[in-house]
């Protein structure tokens, strides 16, 4: 994702402002109980992953599918190219459409899009559907489809004045910006002509950045959590930058709040910056969404404890719009991309999640409780252990609980606000931008998008200072492709603490890079090569939906790779072929379907030119895609 005013990937941006350290930052902000020798050591232990780089990666995934008999495709598509145009393509016998666009009314009560107003007016703002859709889950309850989706962030050149160049001027520009953002929760259903959103639906409704927020779980009411106007540290406003999602086995949305920094700067741009603010990316700038100018709240010389109060885990109930959300820092606080949720064989509830950045770490979240249908969900997404993980060159690893006692930290609560330093205490592997995560429905296994990391390599560091060498799963440096880790629990159990660990792919380039690892694992190939994969979901027949937030210039080492796309891949054949081709400039970002399966639903986010409509500004929506047969899609 890239913030338009900068013309900066977030990433970048950080970067930028930050510059990465030459010392770790555990040395620099905690006390460690443990030696610095022993903690280099963990690290070393990794070493140089180079080895699992060239063909023959996927040769035991091949083996496995003749095995099984299954060689010949599951696909019931034939592979699409890839495009460069400004619309979205499908295969040959299926039809894609729009569902609804940012600035669409929830209510009939709200105006609708004005292209010479940014999509619309402040009033109402907060009854549209927001902007720039990411990961999205539908709900069936009481016969009614409910969509739960993210907005992520606003495109501030095109909902403010054009004499402003995407600058706030006061208040209400602010508020219109925070409006736009967050979750919209809406009801659709189909009609003669596909789906379509329920306007007035007593389950519509949206979650603002002043939406008001429970905190729960061990940091609820540290001292860290407290700000003037909650002296308790248990009750926030609002959710922020609200990236992947996830779903609960109870029914509940989880969304997941991710580059939350860049809200936050300082009127006083020599006013001190608390401990573990460079490790988020803090700083007094912001990205130009100058809250901070109008909204004391996110002034950090008047609140330097907001922002340990977002980068958390959100759970929605979308069935009941009068429910408050609960912020839930038994999960930890990193830039969450995803939460994605099993249960393991004695009913503890496992959450895998994503820490977004390059050279970030992946974390597991196992409960205490067990859970059952029927039975109260109460302190299950709190009350339990976080773990950060260890990948082994060997295609072994370990999940390393993070407590008080194995970070050196002060309390629990320290551990999960500063969740980043916990993970590098322990000697975590650092990873290439931790994406979404998805758990097989079919197999005990999971598989996390490792987006890409320019900086990976020898002298390459996250921002805590922390080495990040080419190492098992992430044996590339200069990593501009990604690649998809796949992990498989001991004793087959998601909450055990080791696993076994393969790539199911490495994104490439065979024809830049022929017999070269930059040219992919064995099953990329001329037809089907892409870049960045990000999103990621399972449908009902195990088949993985690989989603792509990368480079589109189909230039240089990127020909070939057309714009951002949607593929499937076969967990057991190992075969991927491409599905969908999004807009150029656009993201292909969350994916979910229709009760009955028979329609597929996809976020389009920031596209280019004037799509959908051909006219005026672009405009991110969710589009709806079927099979012209009326068959199932998934």
């Amino acid at each position: 994702m890239t913030d338009q005013k900068h013309n900066l990937s977030f990433d970048d941006w950080d970067e930028v402002n930050f510059p990465r350290p030459e010392e770790n930052d555990f040395d620099r902000v905690v006390e460690r109980a443990v030696s610095r020798r022993g903690f280099l050591g963990s690290v070393l232990a990794f070493g140089s992953g180079a080895a699992v780089m060239g063909t023959g990666l996927l040769k035991g995934t091949t083996a496995l599918a003749e095995g099984h008999g299954m060689a010949k495709s599951r696909f019931p598509f034939t592979p699409i190219d890839i495009a460069t145009d400004h619309e979205v393509h499908v295969p040959e016998g299926y039809t894609a459409k729009v569902l609804v666009r940012w600035g669409d009314p929830l209510f009939s009560d709200a105006e609708g899009y004005d292209v010479n107003a940014g999509g619309g007016a402040v009033a109402g703002s907060d009854r549209v559907f927001g902007e720039n859709t990411d990961g999205m889950e539908l709900f069936s309850f009481d016969g009614h489809e409910i969509i739960a989706v993210n907005s992520e962030y606003t495109n501030n050149d095109e909902n403010l004045p054009a004499e402003q160049e995407g600058t706030p001027a006061n208040a209400d520009d602010v508020l219109k910006l925070q409006n736009l953002q967050g979750v919209t929760v809406m009801e659709v259903a189909p009609g003669d002509d596909g789906y379509a959103v329920v306007v007035d639906s007593p389950f519509n409704r949206r979650i603002t950045h002043n939406t008001p927020m429970t905190i729960a779980g061990p940091a609820a009411g540290h001292d860290l959590m407290k700000t003037e106007a909650d002296p308790t540290g248990t009750t926030s406003l609002g959710t922020m930058n609200n990236c992947g999602s996830g779903r609960t086995p109870w029914g509940t949305y989880l969304t997941c709040e991710e580059n939350f920094n860049g809200y936050f700067g300082s009127i006083d741009a020599d006013a001190a910056r608390p401990d573990g603010y460079d490790r988020y990316g803090i700083g007094a700038d912001g990205w130009g969404y100058d809250y901070h100018k109008h909204d004391a709240r996110f002034d950090y010389s008047q609140n330097p404890n907001e922002p340990h109060r977002v980068g958390w885990i959100v759970e929605i109930d979308p069935t009941d719009p009068e429910s408050t959300p609960i912020k839930h820092t038994g999960l930890g606080r990193i830039k969450h991309e995803n939460a994605a949720c099993a249960v393991a064989p004695d009913g503890r509830i496992v959450v895998y999640m994503g820490d977004d950045e390059r050279g970030e770490y992946m974390y597991k979240f196992v409960s205490n409780g067990t859970w059952a249908p029927g039975a109260s969900t109460e302190g299950l997404l709190d009350d339990g252990t976080l773990y950060a993980a260890k990948f082994n060159d060997d295609g072994t690893g370990e999940w390393l609980a993070l407590t008080p006692e194995s970070t050196g930290m002060a309390s629990l609560a320290e551990v999960l606000i500063f969740a980043r330093m916990g993970a590098s205490a322990v000697g975590a592997t650092t990873m290439d931008r931790p994406e979404w995560i998805a758990v097989n429905p079919h197999a005990v296994e999971a598989y996390c998008c490792l987006t890409n990391n320019k900086n990976r390599g020898a002298d390459g560091k996250n921002a805590g200072g922390d080495a990040t060498p080419a190492n098992g799963p992430n044996p590339r440096e200069t990593n501009n492709f990604g690649q998809i880790v796949r992990w498989r629990p001991s004793e087959d159990d998601h909450a055990a603490d080791s696993f076994e660990w393969d790539l199911y792919v490495m994104a490439g380039n065979p024809e830049v890079y022929p017999n070269n690892a930059y040219g992919g694992s064995d099953n990329v190939t001329p037809g089907n090569m892409f870049n960045s994969p990000d999103g990621m979901a399972f449908d009902s027949n195990g088949l993985l939906w690989i989603q792509t937030d990368g480079d589109y210039s189909n230039e240089g080492e990127f020909e070939g790779h057309g714009n951002n796309q949607m593929l499937v891949g076969d967990p057991v054949t190992g075969e991927i072929a491409r599905f969908l081709t999004g807009p150029n400039g656009s993201e292909v970002t969350g994916v979910c379907w229709s009760a009955d399966r028979r329609t597929m639903f996809v976020g389009i986010q920031h596209p280019g030119g004037s799509w959908p409509t051909g006219e005026g500004l672009p405009r991110s929506a969710v589009i709806q895609v079927t099979r012209d047969d009326g068959a199932l899609i998934g």
